[in-house]
């Protein structure tokens, strides 16, 4: 493994959806199904911030990076693993991608993104990603799946962020999805996934998160109010 050389690292992001540049946090897809890993060794010595990566990013890749961000700063915000500090570094992470996002500032985004990183890899992402990943693994991309599962988690968690993120969904215009699995099957993989379930502001039963997996399903996000 590259961290193993003893080598100074050097990260250089390029579509700015998680501030994983300054995080000890990597996920990597092992037998069609991702997998996190968190190590110190991961963490760059130094990281190099430029916007102008985000220049002809192709607008599926801005999109689902910009919301995975938005998704991670806003859950942690909630995480029952956060603090003041990294409550302050949410908040503020999600004001400037809020403001690139509807203003089409890539500077903005791209400094969202590493106060995301700062914020949430010193607490927790939660209910909208555990929910989110049955959806990855049958193929649709991380942000895309975050979009809608995030949406209906603030909801349930009655999250100051839930209006402000369900807004940037409907700005930033994505297409519906929905589960082939069958869902209580789906609900008994999520209800596994202690790590965001127990940082989660709100106790949630298998019962309720079928029920959100059906909101989702059913393309019922828009109105969820």
């Amino acid at each position: 493994v590259g961290f193993k050389l003893n080598k100074p690292k050097i990260s250089v992001p390029t579509t700015f959806g998680s501030g994983s540049e300054i995080t000890r946090i990597s996920v990597l897809k092992i037998n069609s199904k991702k997998k996190g890993f968190h190590d110190d060794g991961l963490i760059s010595d130094i990281s190099i911030i430029d916007s102008n990566f985000l220049i002809d990013t192709p607008h599926s890749v801005y999109r689902n990076s910009a919301i995975d961000a938005c998704a991670q700063c806003s859950e942690a915000y909630d995480s029952k693993s956060g603090n003041i500090f990294t409550k302050f570094l949410c908040s503020k992470a999600f004001d400037c991608l809020e403001e690139g996002i509807l203003n089409n500032s890539k500077e903005k985004l791209a400094f969202g993104s590493l106060l995301t990183g700062l914020g949430f890899g010193n607490s927790s992402t939660t209910l909208g990603h555990a929910l989110s990943y049955p959806f990855s693994n049958e193929g649709i991309p991380h942000g895309h799946a975050l979009a809608f599962t995030t949406t209906v988690a603030h909801k349930f968690n009655k999250s100051q962020f839930f209006g402000r993120f369900q807004n940037l969904v409907k700005k930033l215009d994505f297409p519906p999805i929905s589960l082939k699995q069958n869902l209580s099957d789906a609900a008994d993989i999520i209800t596994t996934d202690r790590k965001h379930l127990d940082n989660n502001p709100k106790k949630i039963t298998k019962k309720n998160i079928i029920y959100l997996l059906e909101i989702i399903n059913q393309n019922k996000t828009n109105n969820f109010s």
